[in-house]
């Protein structure tokens, strides 16, 4: 087997000028500075963003030779090494960059929606014990056409159109914030997802969900607590020590009021470690005063990690108490479990088999 350097840092990227990310006018003008007449740019524009082409050579409507002349133009789509189907239909890729850096994203359907779950870094520097991908390290963050590229490759697998995304697959989205906020722009603009569709998930970076804030975007911020004191917090999330919990509290209180958003809290209840009453009782004192909702996460297990799912009973006496304290919460078990695609679960674990394939 061909053997990869999988650590590569984003300086050694060689930068190229893909056309995956750019808008409808500067896709105009590089047809034109390709000689071509500039309603070309709209089909262009329409064949990347709509009918997911991979190569320019696959654009009917574009003359033959130049469509022979443009076969090996760099567009920035990935490739799909693998793809797993859960009972429940969730769809989990991994996916091949230009650089041969594997991510992965997962494709959730229902009735009424398609939801991808987008990766933003190879890998995870933040290092929370729950997390397939935090035991993974970390290896660069993502470009925005490299988000981008998730999304049109689950819509094009699925033959069907992407209503919703969630910035919750590998890695630290605020760690990674202008590429983030750019590919937002673009799934909204070029793809056409509206911004109150969109989720951003975070462990909480000092100074970052404010500064997401001053984009004034409308997107829902879903911040990972899963923990109701500093030193429990520092316990499953090793990067909460650079973050008292009281000044990531602050400054959702300040997100919200910027924005005039409501903040969604992540919370992932691990048996016997974070379920029990009492911190059901400390976050809601926490947590009240200010706009916002907690989504509780039964824990999903993975390899290396000893924790367990707490029984539906905990669970339920956990949900109790916050709504006795007028805390708006549900309950979410993640899709995709058995693929491996449920929230926490993300790696690259199966390289070596979508290398051999």
């Amino acid at each position: 087997m061909v053997e990869f350097n999988y650590i590569i840092m984003a300086s050694q990227i060689q930068k190229k000028p893909f056309l995956l990310g750019k808008s409808l006018s500067e896709l105009t003008d590089w047809v034109q500075e390709q000689g071509q007449p500039a309603y070309r740019g709209k089909q262009l524009h329409q064949y990347l963003y709509q009918k997911g082409v991979r190569s320019l050579s696959e654009i009917s409507v574009f003359p033959q030779k130049w469509r022979e002349d443009l076969a090996n133009y760099p567009i920035g789509r990935s490739i799909i090494d693998y793809r797993t189907i859960a009972p429940d239909k969730t769809r989990k890729y991994l996916l091949r960059l230009h650089d041969r850096l594997l991510i992965e994203t997962v494709g959730i359907p229902s009735r009424d929606r398609l939801t991808v779950c987008l990766s933003t870094q190879v890998g995870c520097a933040m290092g929370c014990t729950f997390c397939a991908t935090g035991k993974q390290g970390f290896t660069r963050h993502l470009q925005a056409h490299e988000i981008v590229d998730q999304v049109l490759t689950v819509q094009s697998d699925f033959g069907a159109r992407v209503s919703h995304v969630v910035f919750m697959g590998m890695g630290e989205p605020l760690a990674n914030l202008e590429q983030v906020v750019e590919a937002v722009k673009i799934l909204n603009q070029e793809v056409g997802i509206g911004q109150r569709s969109i989720t951003i998930s975070t462990v909480g970076l000092p100074g970052k969900i404010r500064q997401l804030a001053e984009y004034k975007l409308q997107v829902t911020l879903a911040v990972s607590l899963h923990a109701s004191t500093q030193k429990l917090r520092e316990q499953l999330i090793p990067s909460a020590s650079h973050y008292s919990l009281g000044k990531l509290l602050a400054e959702c209180r300040e997100y919200v009021k910027i924005t005039g958003r409501r903040l969604s809290f992540e919370y992932i209840l691990l048996s016997g470690v974070n379920d029990l009453p009492e911190y059901a009782e400390e976050l809601s004192q926490q947590l009240r005063g200010f706009q916002n909702h907690v989504n509780l996460i039964p824990y999903n297990p993975i390899d290396d990690a000893d924790y367990e799912r707490p029984s539906k009973n905990r669970i339920d006496e956990f949900m109790d108490i916050l709504k006795r304290h007028k805390i708006a919460v549900s309950v979410r078990y993640s899709r995709g479990l058995e693929a491996g695609a449920a929230c926490g679960q993300l790696k690259t674990a199966n390289k070596e088999l979508a290398l051999n394939n």
